[in-house]
């Protein structure tokens, strides 16, 4: 079994951030986009990893090397962001014939992984969406075969959203409709996507089934990065490192602060995760991710991304302030 990642995407959505990170090491919870998907399948098993890798590719390369030096690990360049079935098509050479599990690289799922690899059926990972038009669909008949997928459909005839997980048995297959596709010039919305290959197989006759995830988080904007990031605090738990320095300052859980952080004066929490040696003085702030090496002093921050190696200086205030009173410092 062989996990491939594409984290070749600019992340456009999540831009000033994504001009010098990549969004699959955004910090989440402690952690990273990147880094979640991976504990996840390496802690069921699986040891080699194909990332496929563009816009700030290096980065993505220096980070796994240093986080997992224990797996066996690959790199493609997708120099032509052609679409996923394009970047997918070109680990042909390095998956042969085996067995794969392909995990976009910003979705994270709560799912049973064992359950999935093991399973003697491809399988693709869905959810139920309010409104499905923005994802691929999948049709599927009672007993959970699916029958037909879609990008995007603008008349969706399911509300069962691809989430970004699929398990794929058949990889000769796989390839040969990427490969046709690409050779006939198959695209949605401008891209060969992967979700027309897999229509491709079903049509070929390969049996997939789906697998409803338990929840999906979304990571796609700041808005949605936000709310993943305070959901999943709550449920992997407030981690502080011991090496910190506290002065004077009150913790509201949950909260993820990472080593070597230095906060005084200060109000953190809830819903905050804070990146390593990070310098925080006379503020308040929550519901916000900051980034490693940043620098606060003097703000008041609530649902914010603060990027790396940033500096933010607010407006000092002194203040007389009777009892019973609220303030709303915040700009009209």
């Amino acid at each position: 079994m062989k996990a491939i990642i594409p984290v070749a995407g600019a992340g456009t959505k999540l831009r000033p951030h994504t001009y010098t990170q990549p969004k699959a090491l955004i910090p989440l919870a402690g952690k990273t986009i990147l880094g979640i998907i991976v504990d996840q399948l390496s802690e069921a098993g699986v040891q080699e990893f194909i990332f496929i890798v563009g816009y700030l590719g290096d980065k993505i390369q220096d980070f796994v090397h240093e986080k997992y030096p224990h797996l066996t690990t690959h790199f493609i360049q997708q120099n032509d962001r052609l679409g996923i079935g394009h970047a997918i098509l070109l680990t042909r050479d390095l998956v042969r014939e085996d067995e794969i599990i392909i995990v976009l690289g910003d979705s994270i799922c709560e799912y049973d992984v064992n359950a999935v690899i093991n399973s003697e059926h491809s399988l693709l990972g869905v959810k139920r969406v309010d409104d499905p038009r923005d994802f691929g669909v999948a049709e599927i008949n009672e007993d959970g075969r699916i029958t037909k997928v879609v990008e995007k459909p603008q008349i969706p005839k399911s509300n069962m959203a691809l989430v970004g997980i699929y398990r794929i048995r058949e990889t000769g297959m796989l390839f040969n409709c990427l490969e046709n596709n690409i050779r006939q010039n198959i695209t949605s919305y401008g891209e060969y996507n992967l979700t027309d290959a897999l229509e491709c197989m079903i049509g070929t006759g390969a049996t997939i089934r789906s697998y409803k995830v338990q929840n999906w988080f979304d990571c796609g904007k700041k808005e949605t990065l936000l709310e993943s990031n305070a959901t999943l605090l709550r449920k992997m738990g407030q981690t502080i490192s011991a090496e910190h320095q506290f002065e004077n300052t009150i913790i509201v859980p949950p909260v993820s602060i990472a080593a070597g952080c230095d906060i005084s004066n200060s109000i953190i929490g809830p819903n905050v995760a804070i990146g390593e040696c990070v310098t925080i003085t006379d503020s308040i702030i929550k519901d916000s991710i900051i980034g490693a090496f940043s620098d606060l002093k003097d703000i008041v921050l609530t649902k914010s991304l603060i990027g790396s190696d940033t500096e933010v200086r607010g407006e000092s205030r002194s203040l007389n302030i009777g009892d019973n009173t609220e303030i709303d410092l915040g700009k009209r």
